[in-house]
């Protein structure tokens, strides 16, 4: 796609996006200035042809999956954040449950015998589980399946075993390493704003806490994604500095493999927020974080919390990769996402295939394992 400036120009309808638009070509770094003028604009198709032509230049038409399974060993949690529910305080109430060892395994085994190469396990912060319960469910998807790469504990889940045991952040990475774990999920940076923090997530660990976890975990060889909660009670603004602020810690590690973006679901919580965001709000996004976010590789139109089409679409507004088979998903779920709980490679294939891109089935680390070109 070698477009000239004034062919670009020429497509624009809104005339404040010239000066991005000139930079995007001269492949010039954005500031947060012109991101929250991104994100202030209607012209959305200009803005997603940017953003694709951004996505191509880094990664040409290919477009990625995995095939992954989500495993959530318990759904007890000691938190009590507004916008979540799938996480239960009453161990007695009929929706909390808790996986046996053998139940976790089963379910490992089951994504190994369906392809899988990755395992994704996040949960609640169980108040009797310690922090040798986690290491051991690391230990015995290992052990059992030593191929299987293990993606496992967001940040939060870190600080609250740091705080079981009483080790540094860093020896509990390097215990959860030496176990088996491959590297780390991107969950619970919801957006970085204290203030918003205190209306959403008032007991959760802060940003600064959050993104020292990661820096350690990349030091220590550990990759790890990265998310953004958006569409409830945050502006603009906020989503820029939450961007700005993991695109700094990026510059310094480079340990980060990929920027999601995660649609708020609104059923079943506290928030007094009611509606799903709009097709229009998840493409900018994207398109936004693509253009804004140029030193993480890839960002990800996660299709469980913005639906299979939108995620399709998405894949020309600067998405490359619609994440996986998933096979079993209840997080999002719980708060009411309408998306199907699981997805078949065949419907990923397809999908990817329609919107003009070249399907990729990945690794967790973006090794490729199939082109299906």
């Amino acid at each position: 796609m070698n477009l000239t400036i004034e062919e670009f120009l020429s497509l624009a309808q809104d005339k404040e996006l010239f000066p991005i638009i000139d930079k995007v070509l001269s492949e010039k770094r954005l500031t947060s200035d012109d991101a929250l003028k991104l994100f202030n604009s209607t012209d959305i198709l200009t803005i997603g042809f940017l953003a694709n032509y951004t996505a191509e230049k880094k990664n040409g038409k290919y477009a990625y999956f995995v095939i992954n399974r989500q495993i959530n060993p318990t759904n007890i949690c000691v938190l009590d954040c507004k916008f979540c529910a799938f996480a239960q305080m009453d161990k007695n109430d009929p929706k909390a449950y808790e996986m046996s060892y053998e139940q976790i395994l089963e379910k490992a085994k089951h994504a190994v015998e369906n392809g899988a190469s990755e395992v994704h396990i996040v949960g609640g912060l169980h108040p009797d589980w310690d922090f040798e319960k986690y290491l051991n469910i690391v230990s015995l998807i290992k052990k059992n399946l030593p191929s299987l790469h293990i993606k496992a504990f967001t940040a939060v889940e870190i600080d609250y075993f740091s705080k079981l045991s009483g080790l540094s952040y860093e020896e509990v990475l390097i215990k959860l390493k030496e176990a088996g774990l491959g590297s780390l999920p991107g969950g619970g940076a919801e957006i970085f704003s204290p203030d918003v923090r205190r209306i959403i997530a008032p007991k959760k660990l802060g940003y600064k806490k959050y993104l020292e976890i990661h820096k350690i975990a990349h030091k220590l060889g550990l990759h790890s994604t990265t998310t953004m909660l958006y569409g409830h009670v945050e502006s603009y603004k906020d989503r820029v500095d939450h961007m700005e602020k993991i695109r700094q810690l990026q510059d310094e590690t480079n340990g980060f493999t990929c920027f999601i973006p995660l649609a708020y679901q609104p059923e079943n919580n506290d928030l007094p927020v009611s509606d799903h965001t709009t097709g229009i709000d998840d493409l900018k996004t994207i398109a936004v974080a693509r253009l804004f976010l140029d030193n993480i590789p890839h960002i990800k139109a996660y299709w469980v919390m913005i639906g299979e089409k939108t995620a399709q679409i998405a894949l020309n507004f600067g998405a490359d990769d619609m994440d996986g088979t998933v096979m079993e998903e209840k997080i999002a779920h719980f708060a009411g996402a309408k998306s199907p709980t699981q997805q078949q490679k065949e419907k990923l294939i397809r999908l990817i295939k329609e919107a003009g891109k070249i399907p990729v089935e990945r690794d967790t680390l973006y090794n490729h394992v199939r082109v299906y070109d």
